[in-house]
């Protein structure tokens, strides 16, 4: 696939709290040799409404979404879980509607950025140097809903001085869940709580994923406890060094 430019999709979480990483992807793509556009008026895709049983409302942030990215270029963003969202959702909210050309064309172009690196353009190596012991934690989104797997993975082991460790029960939930973490608080710390132990075990010092919603989630628990391990994006280890 001859892909020239491409659309960023920035979710709520790395807008607000992980800024750095949408600029690291941005990076990314550019030493991927492509051209990125960004559409400033971009806002939520719906998701947490659509979870919470607000359709009506996820249909109007959809209705803007498809608007917003209204193209034929691919479009790519750092995580699996609002992907895999507009992926597998969309069709539920638009399927025979005025938005159903338009919702199909948008689920073939949307990808979350291992699958499109390793996966579309093909791109694995980007001279990234992060030279300490990592382990990966297998977000729901992307483990069940995106199907994704060892992308991540691929790209990590490209990585110069990284070592990849897998942990314990890597594809068990974390506890973040979204409004679950709200809702059952004792249940969702508990979870983290397995999950943090399990990469504590592997002697490894950060935790990675494709998703800040779970690395936010399971950070909370490591700093409220004082424990010796840190979190990071996918995006953000592959950008080390380049």
């Amino acid at each position: 696939m001859d892909i020239k430019e491409v659309d960023i999709f920035i979710p709520c979480f790395i807008d607000q709290f992980y800024p750095d990483t949408a600029f690291n992807m941005i990076k990314l793509l550019e030493a991927a040799g492509l051209k990125v556009n960004y559409n400033s008026s971009q806002t939520c895709c719906g998701q947490m409404a659509f979870n919470g049983g607000f359709w009506d409302d996820a249909k109007k942030l959809g209705e803007k979404f498809i608007t917003d990215f209204n193209n034929h270029r691919p479009i790519v963003g750092p995580t699996a879980s609002c992907i895999g969202y507009v992926k597998n959702n969309y069709g539920k909210l638009f399927h025979n509607t005025a938005y159903h050309i338009e919702f199909k064309q948008l689920q073939k172009n949307i990808y979350e950025i291992s699958d499109f690196l390793v996966n579309v353009i093909k791109v694995t190596d980007f001279g990234s140097v992060f030279e300490h012991k990592v382990t990966y934690h297998d977000s729901c989104a992307a483990l069940r809903e995106y199907h994704l797997k060892n992308e991540p993975r691929e790209l990590l082991k490209k990585v110069k001085g990284l070592e990849l460790i897998e942990m314990k029960d890597t594809d068990v939930c974390c506890g973040f869940g979204g409004t679950f973490a709200v809702k059952y608080e004792p249940i969702s710390t508990a979870m983290a709580e397995q999950k943090v132990n399990n990469a504590l075990e592997t002697g490894a010092e950060f935790i990675v994923s494709t998703d800040s919603s779970c690395l936010m989630h399971q950070n909370a628990y490591i700093k409220k406890h004082k424990l010796p391990i840190k979190v990071i994006h996918l995006v953000d280890v592959l950008a080390a060094g380049i």
